[in-house]
């Protein structure tokens, strides 16, 4: 039976291992170990299809290697126990024990702690490999004990070395062309993973070895499911990674950026509640009085999404999100409250002062709650001078405007009447009543 082209285009050497000359690249301190026959316990995280696997079985099918392989999502402690435990048998035949641990991320704690005497003392080369990023889901004793190989998706020129392997004789063979609009959507829809590029050129052979020509066309890669082609998973790092682009540039004031992470989240199947959430933070969080319309827009488009759903519901998304990339920004507001939060974690409940309390009580109005308090209607412009801060932080100033967008129309406010200040005017005739 045939063996999958994927499975056939293994290299059979480093120096065939096409992609990641950042960390295997001659004179690289992690190729140099490897060609001076020093194999180090690491952690190898990268993206599917990146060559993480044809590296490991590379660095790994010397004599000297004893490579012991498990999945994290079907063993358990008890058979790690086993193998670590064999490992420090002195009757072993002499080849050092490497055990490598495929989809790491799914190790749980007491696994990862079993590992880690094994990797301090040497008894054990341990080499895990991962897709997700090994900082959230590893425990910092393992991870200081191991290196950290990063592969990166494969760049446009990898792909078409792959992919022009995966076309002559060590490949399919038989004659089968490719035109090169064919590959270079191929390549863009792959996003940097081999394999799904490989897996279609496979497919696409097959329908272009019945033709005279034998020429995989633009329109036959086309008719490949995009969906299938997205790299996005909301629960791996390209979630975190396309939210985090997406907040920023709407921060940066990059409308076309905010428009294509929106597209990009909501073509891969992200839910448009969660990116309509963090629209609505960001509305408060950093535009926030210099365009108070952002907060009512971004509030509006939540309903409007309720009310329409999707396929539709992109549209008031979208108008939006164009909305917020192109508003006055400021977090002076988001700001001020995290300083009045550290003075009350500092400070904890100081006094509020007694003028400004109600007193709705007798024994209120006995302690002289209320007593002094100036009804700022009853004054001039709205606003009589004084102090609503307790005493020890009666000088503390938390919110200071920006001069930007409608906030500065609030900071020239607020520095015109603490220019005047002292009382506006003179208290009408009820200024004491129904206070």
């Amino acid at each position: 039976m045939r063996q999958p082209l994927a499975h056939r285009l293994r290299p059979k050497s480093l120096e065939e291992l096409v992609g990641q000359e950042h960390v295997l690249g001659q004179g690289k301190p992690l190729r140099q170990a490897l060609d001076a026959g020093v194999l180090p316990s690491m952690i190898v995280w990268g993206p599917p299809g990146s060559g993480k696997t044809s590296f490991i079985k590379l660095i790994t099918g010397s004599t000297a290697c004893e490579p012991i392989y498990l999945t994290a999502v079907s063993t358990n402690t008890k058979e790690i126990n086993g193998i670590l435990k064999a490992a420090r048998d002195p009757l072993l035949s002499g080849k050092k024990p490497v055990l490598i641990i495929d989809e790491l991320q799914h190790l749980n704690r007491s696994q990862q702690e079993v590992l880690l005497p094994y990797v301090e003392d040497g008894s054990i080369v341990f080499i895990g490999i991962s897709t997700d990023n090994p900082s959230f889901a590893l425990n910092r004793a393992l991870l200081s004990r191991t290196t950290l190989v990063v592969f990166e998706p494969l760049k446009e020129q990898a792909m078409k070395t792959i992919i022009g392997r995966a076309l002559s004789g060590e490949g399919q063979g038989d004659g089968i062309r490719m035109d090169d609009d064919a590959m270079d959507y191929i390549i863009v829809r792959s996003s940097g993973d081999a394999r799904k590029a490989l897996n279609a050129v496979e497919l696409l052979s097959d329908i272009a070895f019945k033709r005279a020509d034998r020429t995989i066309t633009l329109r036959d890669a086309s008719k490949l499911s995009e969906v299938n082609l997205l790299p996005y998973d909301r629960k791996e790092d390209e979630h975190y990674h396309t939210i985090s682009a997406f907040i920023k540039s709407m921060r940066g004031s990059d409308p076309d950026a905010a428009l294509y992470y929106l597209a990009r989240m909501i073509e891969s199947g992200e839910d448009p509640r969660f990116v309509l959430r963090r629209m609505i933070i960001f509305s408060s969080e950093d535009i926030g009085n210099a365009d108070p319309l952002a907060l009512t827009i971004a509030v509006a488009a939540f309903q409007a999404f309720e009310i329409v759903g999707m396929p539709e519901g992109f549209i008031p998304i979208a108008h939006a999100v164009a909305y917020l990339a192109s508003s006055p920004k400021s977090n002076a507001s988001y700001l001020a409250y995290l300083k009045a939060k550290e003075d009350i974690r500092k400070s904890g409940y100081l006094d509020i002062p007694r003028h400004i309390v109600n007193p709705v009580t007798e024994p209120g109005r006995e302690l002289g709650y209320g007593e002094g308090y100036k009804y700022p209607h009853d004054y001039e412009g709205g606003h009589v001078e004084q102090q609503y801060l307790p005493d020890r932080l009666k000088d503390r100033r938390y919110y200071v405007p920006k001069n930007i967008g409608y906030e500065r129309v609030i900071k020239e406010y607020l520095e015109r009447i603490k220019k005047g200040a002292g009382d506006r005017g003179t208290p009408g005739p009820l200024a004491n009543e129904g206070k």
